[in-house]
């Protein structure tokens, strides 16, 4: 009788080796934060923002008015938006031109969760960065505006502040979707281009064509750079459209480049 000691055992396999989730944010913001181009993104994006906010607080000052504090703030998002949207796309291409994506689908093979953890960490660097501009914004504006900000009401500082700030990284959500689908540094920079800034040029044009095309002027409004600007305006009320419209600009591409991560190669 064969003994059970001489029975032959099972194989047994450990599983493959999976970061958490914290070890995986901690190593993409280690990388961000670690990469020029980040810095050189949000300081362009602080001085074109102070700038911008200094010379229209002159030009209210000399006119006695006209622009509400807020505004001061948050006008300069129709242009930062562009740097914000690079800003996204150049963190992940920039892994496809060295390689290193492979590295780290390798240490995380889970897509999903890589592509997760790098939309968390570009955020959130961008609503930081965002928000310290707009307060040393503030500073800066303040001796030049007579009246100051009135934060006692919500519609005409705090939300539309922090409307600012989820517009830009919207902004950067945009650029990093498309860095992931078109793998290209070039590409994803202009495909974020081309939405952001080119689209509502194109659009405008048919202000000269007839009624058949009053739908697409319409719908101009929902455009990413034209959500954010009313979403920004002190004193609006109607934000369910643009914020909707706006959220869905940002998911579209990241989900499509999620799909694209699952479906192709490193």
């Amino acid at each position: 009788m064969t003994s059970l000691a001489a029975a032959p055992r099972r194989a047994t396999h450990a599983p493959a080796h999976r970061l958490t989730f914290a070890r995986l944010l901690r190593s993409e913001t280690i990388k961000i934060l670690t990469l020029r181009s980040t810095w050189w993104s949000l300081g362009i994006t602080a001085v074109l923002s102070l700038g911008i906010s200094f010379l229209l607080a002159l030009a209210a000052n000399d006119n006695g008015g006209g622009f509400a504090p807020a505004t001061l703030l948050t006008a300069p998002v129709q242009f930062t938006m562009l740097v914000a949207g690079i800003f996204g796309a150049i963190v992940i291409t920039g892994e496809y031109s060295t390689g290193m994506i492979r590295s780290t689908l390798t240490a995380e093979p889970r897509r999903g969760l890589v592509l997760l953890a790098k939309a968390v960490v570009v955020s959130t660097v961008m609503a930081v960065a965002t928000a310290l501009t707009y307060l040393l914004a503030s500073a800066v504006t303040a001796p030049l505006v007579s009246a100051g900000m009135d934060w006692s009401d919500p519609s005409g500082s705090i939300i539309p502040l922090a409307l600012g700030v989820a517009s830009m990284i919207a902004f950067s959500l945009i650029g990093l979707g498309f860095g992931f689908l078109v793998r290209n540094g070039a590409g994803a920079i202009a495909a974020t281009v081309g939405v952001l800034f080119v689209l509502p040029v194109v659009v405008s044009l048919f202000a000269f064509a007839g009624e058949r095309w009053q739908w697409l002027l319409d719908s101009a409004q929902y455009l990413p750079m034209n959500a954010a600007a009313q979403l920004t305006t002190p004193g609006a009320t109607d934000l369910a459209g643009p914020a909707i419209a706006l959220t869905a600009w940002a998911l579209v591409p990241v989900l499509l480049g999620w799909a694209a991560l699952r479906t192709r190669d490193a």
